[in-house]
Order: structure tokens, then sequence, then C-alpha cells
């Protein structure tokens, strides 16, 4: 079945930076658009980053722009998440998430997406 487990997370200082790590199983990866969203206390989950499964198209919510870089590794079965300058408003839990052919657009709800990780948390201190 399908599996999604997510790694990279933890404490860093503004400014600092960090790789978020998803590692899928139970599904053939390269057919999956992937995405990472994040969800902090109190807020509604949001969609950060998405790639299509054709790899021609990614999303960036307009907070994050310039500053995070999605790709992912299919012969790996691997999504990454690339963080630069990161901020406290950055602070939360981060999902990986994939749903079968679909594309970049899709990072415009959650809903739009059947698999997900448990999530990894990112703290980032002042």
């Amino acid at each position: 079945q399908e599996q999604l487990v997510e790694s990279g997370g933890g404490l860093v200082q503004a400014g600092g930076s960090l790789r978020l790590s998803c590692t899928a199983s139970g599904m053939i990866f390269d057919r999956y658009a992937m995405g990472w969203f994040r969800q902090a206390p109190g807020k509604e989950r949001e969609g950060v980053s998405c790639i299509d499964w054709e790899e021609d198209s990614t999303y960036y919510a307009d907070s994050v722009k310039g500053r995070f870089t999605i790709s992912r590794d299919n012969p790996r079965n691997t999504l990454y998440l690339r963080m630069n300058s990161l901020t406290p408003e950055d602070t939360a839990m981060y999902y990986c998430a994939a749903v079968k052919y679909g594309g970049s657009w899709l990072c415009s709800s959650p809903d739009n997406f059947r698999y997900w990780g448990q999530g990894t948390q990112v703290t980032v201190s002042s």
C-alpha cells in the first residue's frame, strides 16, 4: 500500500536552511504529482510547493517563492524540499502528499491529494 515518510525537519535559527525528504513506497512514484503542505498551530493546512508527475511544472506559495525549491528523484522514490532563508513564520508541521497523474496546480487545496505522510516538524527560532 502507498506510504510516504518525511524526514529532515528540526530546529534552526532564522536565516538558516533545511532540506526535507519524503520517501515513497507502494506506488509507482513517477506517476504521482507530489507536494509539500504545512500546518501551523491554529491555522489551516496550506500548500507550500508541488511538482507535477511529468516534472514539467511546479507551484510555490507566494510566501516561499525564491527561498524554497522542490525537486524529485524518481529512481530513489524521493521528494525533496530545500528551504533557505527560513523565518519564524515558516514554523509548522510539514507534510508530504501524493496524487496520481496530478498537476502542480493541485497545490491549491490539500483536498486534492490522496496520500499523506505523518509530517515532520520545522521550528525556526528568531
